[in-house]
């Protein structure tokens, strides 16, 4: 049977032939890699292997190019602006590399005119997330969102970090935001997935009538199970002898870098063979040599290895997890953790904050540790008494790495979470005819 509205054709048969999905972020940057971007190119893959059509549209946000592709999957990046008047070039950097609220008409227009198009997925808010919202209900086809930044649980302090940049500058596209409905994303939205359990809690109180899904990250088991780590420390002259705590994450406040640093002089007084490996792309300068500068005035470079960013693709960045010891995340707020997965994939036992979406991810002395991120030297919960006991504890790390291992690969394959998007994706279609 065949029903149409608009260009729309019903669940009962598009799920039967290719459908054509368009995944919206904001930027889609290499070089700025973070969990959004590897939830799409993971997905994008999976579902091309099953036969769908998949799009990448987005922002030219840290890239001139207009074509572009990742293992196969097409983007087409979209000329964009931000409604201020008197920004810098600096400015609009630092807006490109988080959180600006941008807009673009050629990305309206090309979503428009795109001849086949079923379902779009936003993987944005704000004004962009309008667009897409704007484009679905004129072309009368469903949209869903993904949550991926736990939004719900960032530090007022941090927020205003968000919106500093165009302090004191006058914004002139509220009228735009008004136009394509960017304070309605959520509520119009076909679906609503969170990838952070927190933020599915949340967005379920907030919004009980709506189809709501909680949908994790997940982790390429096989890519992850082999790495040189011996050429990794040899590539980046950290001894052999040291116990190595890896934490994976862009350099900035959220991570906390600096909290974990702060603590190390007590971590070697338990371990003088600590040493911190912190690898990840820049997104505040300022932040980042501070925890340089701070490696310094605590006389503790030499236990200090900063790797300004490994793309997605590197084989170091594998190499990097098979030549730690084990793996820290001391974010100060923590929608998901996908490092947690790859951590877990690459056999290492992790520590992690008692923060966010961690909390449902690891199960406490059974597949990680909890620390308190803010907790002083001095307490039983702080981040150097629990890596400080994890390092001399060879069967704790043993037994947590086992557990972390099995975790991983029972419940957060890439092939899982795309069987359940899938389904996701068929019940809006479903409730769309209906």
């Amino acid at each position: 049977m065949r029903v149409e509205k608009g260009n729309f054709i019903a669940y009962t048969e598009c799920m039967s032939r290719p459908i054509h999905i368009v995944h919206i972020p904001r930027r889609f940057v290499v070089s700025q890699w973070g969990g959004s971007e590897t939830f799409i190119a993971e997905i994008s893959q999976r579902l091309v292997q099953r036969d769908h059509q998949v799009s990448i549209y987005t922002s030219k946000a840290l890239s001139a190019l207009d074509e572009d592709t990742y293992k196969g999957i097409p983007i087409r990046r979209f000329s964009y602006f931000y409604p201020y008047l008197g920004l810098s070039a600096q400015t609009k950097t630092l807006l490109d590399q988080k959180a600006g609220n941008l807009f673009s008409f050629s990305l309206l227009r090309a979503l428009l005119a795109k001849k086949e198009l079923d379902l779009i997925h936003l993987h944005t808010g704000k004004r962009m997330g309008g667009i897409g919202r704007y484009c679905a209900r004129k072309r009368h086809i469903p949209y869903i969102i993904s949550l991926h930044g736990g939004n719900l649980a960032v530090p007022q302090d941090e927020r205003k970090t968000w919106v500093e940049p165009t302090k004191g500058k006058l914004e002139w596209g509220k009228l735009l935001g008004y136009w394509v409905g960017s304070r309605n994303v959520l509520e119009d939205a076909s679906a609503i997935i969170c990838v952070g359990k927190d933020e599915y809690d949340a967005m379920t109180k907030r919004y009980p009538d709506k189809y709501i899904e909680y949908l994790p990250n997940g982790v390429d088991i096989k890519r992850f199970s082999h790495g040189d780590g011996k050429a990794f420390r040899s590539e980046y002259g950290i001894p052999s002898d040291r116990f190595v705590c890896l934490t994976m994450a862009r350099l900035d406040v959220q991570k906390n870098q600096l909290g974990l640093l702060g603590q190390l002089p007590e971590l070697l007084e338990q371990n003088p063979k600590i040493h911190l490996l912190c690898i990840g792309p820049v997104t505040n300068r300022s932040y980042a040599d501070s925890v340089k500068s701070e490696a310094i005035r605590l006389g503790v470079e030499d236990h200090l290895t900063i790797v300004e960013g490994l793309s997605y693709q590197d084989q170091s960045l594998v190499d990097a997890y098979h030549g730690a010891s084990c793996f820290v995340l001391p974010s100060l707020h923590e929608p998901f953790g996908m490092v947690v997965l790859e951590a877990w994939a690459s056999g290492l036992p992790v520590a992690v904050s008692h923060r966010g979406g961690l909390v449902a991810l690891v199960e406490d002395a059974k597949t990680g540790l909890f620390f308190d991120p803010s907790a002083p030297v001095s307490d039983a919960q702080s981040i150097a008494s629990v890596l400080g006991r994890l390092s001399l504890d060879l069967p704790l790390q043993e037994a947590l790495a086992k557990a972390g291992l099995k975790t991983a690969t029972d419940s957060y394959s890439w092939d899982s979470i795309t069987t359940r998007l899938i389904a996701i994706y068929q019940r809006v279609y479903e409730n769309t005819i209906h």
